[in-house]
């Protein structure tokens, strides 16, 4: 056992397990980007290059407790459109994960991100422009690419959500298991090219057992939550996730 945790910083175990539990209960009453809020902690504690592989684990283990807790919620027409695109873009990105510099395009996801107060005009409007079935084909090969290169991505897909006609426990509940089986194919490819090591494994664990817990807890909020104001947390988190990845990648 000791072997084991040879070289791993048990400070930085107990500050990922609370930040799990934290960032999955935000995640869970706000429609996601719990995983996005972790973005700037995790590059301070590990360092950029370990953040996209550890959040992507940790999320991927909170999982299934969501699922659990979900399950009879989710959309199944928008996963059949989305995930097999997704799937593949993901191994895509595994592949360019160490060619492609990420700092532009968490810019750009930043900047699309914060737009959203004004497409929704600070939460007032239930939907800012039309959104297709098939839109999901594009949005899932584009947006696991992303993910899968920056490290958490969840907010950009909530405004197609929302427009698609989705509201708070059928978009979570979506929105997690199309998330879900991205996962498998993210650490999948980040394994198979040699992304995720000893020290990596650990400290996911560690973060995606504070996200189960968080998402326990998150889901007795949610349940007692209105419509109306699901969708301004939602609103504001992710301009709250536009400004730190901008800012992060200001500085």
């Amino acid at each position: 056992m000791a072997e084991i945790f040879q070289d791993i910083n048990i400070f930085f175990l107990v500050i990922l397990f609370i930040a799990g539990i934290v960032a999955f209960i935000i995640s869970t009453v706000s429609g996601g980007g719990g995983a996005l809020i972790l973005v700037p902690l995790l590059n301070f504690l590990i360092g950029t290059t370990k953040t996209a592989p550890v959040i992507n684990l940790g999320t991927f283990i909170g999982r299934p407790a969501r699922l659990i807790l979900f399950w009879k919620d989710i959309n199944w027409k928008v996963f059949w459109y989305y995930v097999p695109a997704a799937m593949l873009g993901a191994w895509v990105a595994g592949y360019f994960f160490t060619k492609v510099e990420a700092s532009w395009l968490q810019i750009l996801v930043g900047i699309f991100l914060i737009s959203t107060v004004f497409q929704y005009r600070f939460g007032k409007k239930e939907r800012s422009f039309p959104v297709k079935l098939w839109y999901f084909i594009p949005l899932g090969f584009i947006v696991s690419v992303l993910g899968t290169i920056i490290g958490a991505l969840g907010p950009i897909l909530n405004p197609f959500y929302l427009n698609l006609g989705l509201d708070k426990e059928e978009l979570i509940a979506t929105k997690t298991v199309n998330s879900s089986f991205l996962g498998i194919a993210q650490i999948g490819s980040y394994a198979f090219f040699g992304l995720l090591y000893r020290e990596l494994w650990i400290y996911g664990i560690a973060l995606g057992l504070g996200a189960v817990i968080g998402n326990i807890i998150g889901k007795r909020f949610l349940s007692k939550m209105k419509s109306s104001t699901f969708r301004k947390l939602l609103i504001l988190l992710m301009v709250i996730s536009g400004i730190l990845l901008i800012y992060k990648q200001i500085n």
